[in-house]
């Protein structure tokens, strides 16, 4: 086996990820793309999107300058015969190669920073037809989602750590939380609990009394805080995205408003226990939709998504009525049913027939949910005087 990477992953002191399993990981997907050239009689791949470089390089490799973009600063180049390269600036080589791929067995391409010699370049190097995760005049259109849609152990690894993490900076953000801030402080408090973390976040859905009430999706806008709270949030690190929400409320909340985190928690518990190994997206929906009519909400699903699979993007699929996507073993989901201002979401991982919570805050409120016997916990609403 080839050495694909010379380190180990380390965080805070400790191994997270040794240097043989890092390797490991990296070769299975290598030998992966390498298979699915030959089956699409192609002689090599551009990758450029962000997930799928991550994807890729096993989380070693961060391309990201401008935090939105779907892209970064370099792009890899695999070929069917086995050839793996970056190609960047010249401007922005000497980090990448300090920083990023310097423990990595990519070869650099490197080209002056006015002059994007990318597509020219991968066509020389591979020699033959060509694919691309972004669009290329030439290449043919890819998409690499199904490659990474079931996580290896190291990938899983990665992910508990960043869930746990995740969650831990949440509940420390909503111990903050106090009536006068605006849906702006609670963003910038948030964000700050993660950044020192070394986390990015990437959806911030904060907003707080009647917006909650109104919107699915209340992006904040500068309302000040009376006596409810939300922090609607996703994460990244290493490409991976976590997903998870909580709330509080200053002062006794109504028993309406509390019976909706109860139903919202059923409808996830139902969802949970039906997410299982070959059940399709169209599957899920339908048990979304039969959730809310039993809790006396029928037709609820139709304001918002349910949520669906995650892992390199926050989701990569949504649960639809006609959806044909198929549940795999090993693929993390965040579903997050709603109920006019309650709310259920995490981000769990499938694992041989058990959902494990990868972002669970046992410190806070919880509503044990029953489907068959099972029980599945969901956040409730953190109450202060």
């Amino acid at each position: 086996m080839s050495q694909r990477i010379s380190k180990s992953l380390v965080v805070g002191g400790a191994t997270l990820v040794t240097q043989a399993a890092w390797n490991a990981e990296l070769e299975a997907k290598h030998q992966k793309v390498v298979e699915w050239l030959h089956a699409e009689k192609l002689a090599g791949v551009l990758i450029r999107r962000n997930e799928n470089v991550a994807w890729m390089t096993g989380g070693a490799v961060e391309l990201r300058v401008l935090t939105p973009g779907e892209t970064g600063v370099a792009s890899l180049l695999v070929t069917a015969a086995g050839k793996r390269y970056y190609l960047t600036t010249e401007n922005e080589a000497p980090r990448l190669r300090d920083e990023e791929f310097g423990s990595l067995d990519f070869e650099p391409v490197v080209f002056p920073w006015y002059a994007d010699e990318t597509a020219a370049a991968a066509v020389k190097l591979s020699g033959g037809p060509m694919g691309s995760d972004t669009p290329v005049a030439g290449f043919k259109p890819v998409d690499l989602y199904p490659l990474r849609a079931a996580l290896s152990e190291t990938e899983i690894a990665r992910y508990r750590w960043l869930g746990e993490e995740t969650a831990a900076a949440t509940v420390e953000s909503l111990h903050e939380v106090e009536p006068g801030l605006s849906e702006y402080d609670l963003e910038a408090i948030t964000a700050q609990n993660l950044l020192r973390r070394g986390i990015l976040p990437s959806v911030y859905l904060f907003a707080v009394d009647d917006r909650i009430m109104k919107y699915k999706h209340a992006v904040a806008r500068g309302a000040r805080l009376k006596r409810y709270g939300m922090l609607n949030l996703c994460s990244r690190k290493w490409g991976l995205a976590i997903s998870i929400t909580r709330f509080v409320h200053f002062g006794d909340m109504t028993a309406e408003l509390s019976g909706r985190f109860k139903s919202a928690a059923q409808v996830n518990a139902a969802l949970l226990d039906a997410t299982r190994t070959g059940a399709t997206s169209a599957e899920l929906f339908r048990v979304a939709k039969a959730a809310y009519a039993a809790e006396g909400f029928p037709g609820e699903e139709r304001f918002h998504h349910q949520g669906g699979a995650t892992g390199y993007g926050e989701r990569e699929w949504v649960a639809t009525p006609n959806g044909g996507e198929v549940v795999l073993n090993n693929q993390a989901f965040a579903w997050n049913p709603s109920i006019r201002g309650g709310k259920a979401e995490d981000t769990v991982l499938l694992r041989d027939g058990v959902i494990e919570w990868l972002t669970a805050t046992p410190e806070l409120p919880v509503i044990n949910a029953v489907v068959d016997g099972r029980t599945y916990p969901a956040a409730d609403v953190l109450v202060k005087g």
